[in-house]
C-alpha cells in the first residue's frame, strides 16, 4: 500500500486534532475493506484538490479485481448544516486515472438529519456509531446501528456536541419548552429567555445556537434582534428524557406513617409540608400529581418531593419521617434548580413540579408510571415536530 501521510498543522480544533482525525480514518477504512472485502492500495490524506483546498482522505481500493477511488470529508460531529458544505467539498473531487470515484463524509456522529441528507444528495457516509451507507452502481451497502442503553445514549449525546442537560442549560431547554406552550408569540430572544431560565445571556444564546445547529429551532433577524422558534420540541423533549435523570440528583427514601387506605399519605403531607420552611423551594413529583391532571390510576400510594441541594435533613425534619431502606413510601429528591421551575401552586399550599419534569420523572419511573407519562403527554399539546 501506498501511504501520504498529512502534514502537521499548529490550528486545528483541539477536540478533532490529527490523532482523532487519524482513529476516525483508520475507521472508515476498517469499516470499507470488511464490507468490501477490498485492500488498500492508495491512503492519501490531506490530498490537495486546487491551490488552498484540499480533501481529507483519499482511497483506492482494489475490490473484485477493479479499483475504485474513494474521496472522503472526515467531520467531527455533523448535522445537516454541517454536512452541506461537506457534500460540495467531496463533489469536488474528479476522478483519477478513468477510476471511478465514490464520494463519503465520515464523522465520529452523525445526525439522522445529516445521514437523510446525504442520502438524498448520493453521498455515503460512515460514523463511529456503526452506520455505514454506500450505494454506487450494483453496490448497496446499509448498515444501521439500533438504539442502545440510556447509559451509552448519553455518551453518544455528549460526544455530538454541547450538552444541553446540564443544570443551567437545562434551565434554558425548560424555559424554552414551557414558552412554547404558554406564550402566545412563539418568537423569542435570547434576553425574554435568559430572564425566563433564570440564567446569564451567554447560556442561553450557546444553548439556542446549538438547537439551530440541530435545526431544532428556526431563527429570524441578526444581532441583538434575533429570534427564536422552537420547531421541533417533541425532538427536544425526548432528547432530555433519553439524558434523564440529572447527574446530580441524591435520593433518599423516607416512611411516612399512615393508615392503609386510599389517598392518606398525600392527605397526611398536605399538612406536614406547611412545616417546610419558606426559604426551601419545593415541589411534588411522579404519579401522585400526575394523576391529578390525568386521572389514570386507582389509588398512589407514594409521594416524591424536589427540593433544592443539601435540604434533605431540614426538610425530612420538618416533616417528621422516618429514614427507610424498605417499605418506604416517601421519596426526596435533591436537584439543582432546572427541576423546580414553573413549578405550579395548588390551593391547598403545596406545589407540583413543571408538567415537563412530571413527565420525565414518570418515563423513569416503575409500574405503570409510563401509561401515565403517556397520557400526560398528550395533555402537554407539543405541537407536531416540523
Amino acid at each position: 500500500m501506498i501511504r501520504y501521510t498529512k502534514p502537521h498543522h499548529g490550528d486545528q480544533d483541539p477536540g478533532f486534532d490529527e490523532v482523532a482525525q487519524n482513529e476516525l480514518a483508520n475507521a472508515v477504512i476498517g469499516a470499507l475493506v470488511s464490507a468490501t472485502e477490498g485492500r488498500v492500495d492508495v491512503r492519501h490524506e490531506d490530498f490537495l484538490l486546487s491551490p488552498g483546498r484540499r480533501l481529507d482522505l483519499f482511497l483506492r481500493l482494489k475490490v473484485d479485481g477493479q479499483h475504485v477511488d474513494f474521496a472522503i470529508e472526515l467531520v467531527r460531529d455533523a448535522y445537516p448544516r454541517d454536512v452541506a458544505s461537506a457534500i460540495a467539498h467531496v463533489q469536488s473531487f474528479a476522478p483519477k486515472d478513468r477510476v471511478p470515484v465514490i464520494h463519503m463524509v465520515a464523522a465520529n456522529t452523525l445526525s439522522k438529519g445529516a445521514r437523510d441528507l446525504l442520502r438524498e444528495n448520493g453521498i455515503g457516509y460512515f460514523d463511529l456509531q456503526g452506520n455505514l451507507y454506500i450505494r454506487w452502481r450494483r453496490w448497496l451497502i446499509d448498515v444501521r446501528t439500533q438504539n442502545v442503553k440510556t447509559s451509552s445514549r448519553k455518551s453518544a449525546a455528549s460526544k455530538a456536541g454541547l450538552d444541553l442537560f446540564t443544570d443551567a442549560r437545562a434551565c434554558v431547554v425548560h424555559a424554552i419548552l414551557h414558552a412554547t406552550r404558554h406564550h402566545a408569540n412563539p418568537w423569542l430572544g435570547v434576553q425574554e429567555i435568559a430572564q425566563m431560565a433564570g440564567t446569564s445571556d451567554f447560556t442561553c444564546s450557546k444553548v439556542l445556537q446549538e438547537l439551530e445547529k440541530r435545526e431544532w429551532c428556526e431563527a429570524e433577524g441578526t444581532g441583538p434582534a434575533r429570534r427564536r422558534r422552537l420547531v421541533q420540541p417533541n425532538a427536544l423533549l425526548d432528547a432530555w428524557c433519553e439524558a434523564w435523570p440529572p447527574n446530580k440528583e441524591k435520593r433518599t427514601h423516607w416512611y411516612c406513617f399512615v393508615p392503609p387506605k386510599a389517598g392518606a399519605l398525600q392527605q397526611k403531607l398536605r399538612s406536614l409540608v406547611a412545616s417546610i420552611p419558606d426559604m426551601i423551594t419545593w415541589a411534588y413529583s411522579g404519579a401522585a400529581p400526575a394523576n391529578m391532571i390525568t386521572p389514570l390510576l386507582t389509588a398512589v400510594t407514594d409521594a416524591e418531593i424536589i427540593i433544592p441541594p443539601g435540604q434533605t435533613d431540614l426538610v425530612a425534619g420538618a416533616l417528621g419521617v422516618d429514614a427507610a431502606t424498605k417499605g418506604y413510601n416517601l421519596t426526596i429528591v435533591e436537584r439543582d434548580s432546572a427541576s423546580l421551575l414553573f413549578r405550579e401552586a395548588h390551593g391547598d399550599g403545596t406545589w407540583s413540579a413543571s408538567p415537563y419534569i412530571l413527565y420525565l420523572d414518570l418515563m423513569h419511573g416503575p409500574g405503570r408510571n409510563k401509561e401515565l407519562a403517556a397520557n400526560l403527554r398528550q395533555q402537554l399539546e407539543l405541537a407536531t415536530d416540523v
